[in-house]
């Protein structure tokens, strides 16, 4: 049997989904129903709240030896059996139902995770351990070998993956994503009033995030064309030489994505800069 990953059923993946819903929702000022979803079903000491732990645990934590990873996951294996499943199923089908009466569902999940791989390896661990029915060897392998990776940040060899004795279990720090969202936001909103219009398109893009990286590479790039047109014609119009000379060299950085190049935060960065350079070019 192959367990397959089931995105309507991932703990830690709709929790993702949530706060970058929040997020969303804050950055275009509109009232977030995530945000009562998110305290209704995932606060205080609900069961879900509970396997959120197993999930956050994982993604808060790499880089460490091969042998402590096994541990890590025998124990979340462990402790994922001592919930009750019942009302674990039951409870994340109230949790859809309300996700899809304020949100587009097929939107909603198309947002992009940037862990996602290592959360659905851990979904189908989970589900694999909790199942009575047998289940692949190397369905499981596969998947305990992609979080062994996430959590040692390293390649694993995989004939190394096995399981080991449980060890003891770490205490879990309050979850503080959420607040550091909205802080963010609320700052950003507050602070920066005067912030461009495409300054606050292409932040609400980059939080989204939406899953095709096609359409987000092909967004940054017109973007990059655009500010590359306008500097270059406003550099024409300026006297100074040395200013002259400094624009040249800022326009050498200013580059498209290759089709093969990974988006990170450091382009949002500099896209929020070259329309700051932009703005103060226009002001000369």
């Amino acid at each position: 049997m192959k367990i397959k990953h089931s995105k309507f059923k991932n703990t830690g993946l709709i929790y993702e989904l949530l706060v970058k819903q929040i997020a969303a929702d804050t950055l275009s000022k509109n009232e977030s129903a995530a945000v009562g979803i998110l305290k209704k079903y995932f606060g205080g000491n609900t069961v879900i709240a509970k396997e959120l732990k197993l999930y956050e645990y994982i993604l808060k934590n790499n880089n460490l030896s091969e042998a402590k990873a096994e541990t890590v996951i025998s124990s979340i294996t462990e402790i994922s059996r001592k919930l009750n499943q019942k009302t674990l199923r039951e409870s994340k089908y109230k949790l859809i139902s309300e996700i899809k009466e304020n949100y587009n569902i097929e939107d909603f999940f198309a947002i992009s995770v940037r862990d996602y791989k290592p959360l659905a390896a851990l979904y189908c661990l989970l589900e694999a351990q909790n199942n009575d029915t047998l289940v692949n060897p190397d369905f499981l392998v596969n998947n305990k070998f992609t979080v062994l990776e996430h959590l040692t940040s390293s390649q694993v060899d995989k004939d190394t993956v096995k399981d080991t004795l449980i060890e003891e279990y770490s205490k879990y720090d309050k979850d503080l994503r959420l607040l550091t969202y909205k802080i963010l936001l609320e700052k950003f909103n507050n602070n920066y009033k005067t912030l461009l219009p495409e300054q606050k398109n292409i932040l609400k893009e980059f939080i989204t995030s939406v899953n095709s990286k096609t359409r987000l590479r092909t967004l940054v790039n017109e973007e990059v064309e655009k500010i590359r047109a306008e500097v270059n014609e406003l550099a024409s119009k300026i006297k100074d030489e040395v200013v002259q000379i400094k624009l040249q060299e800022v326009l050498k950085s200013i580059k498209t994505l290759k089709k093969t190049e990974k988006i990170s935060d450091n382009h949002l960065i500099n896209l929020m800069q070259y329309y700051d350079l932009v703005n103060e070019m226009r002001k000369l």
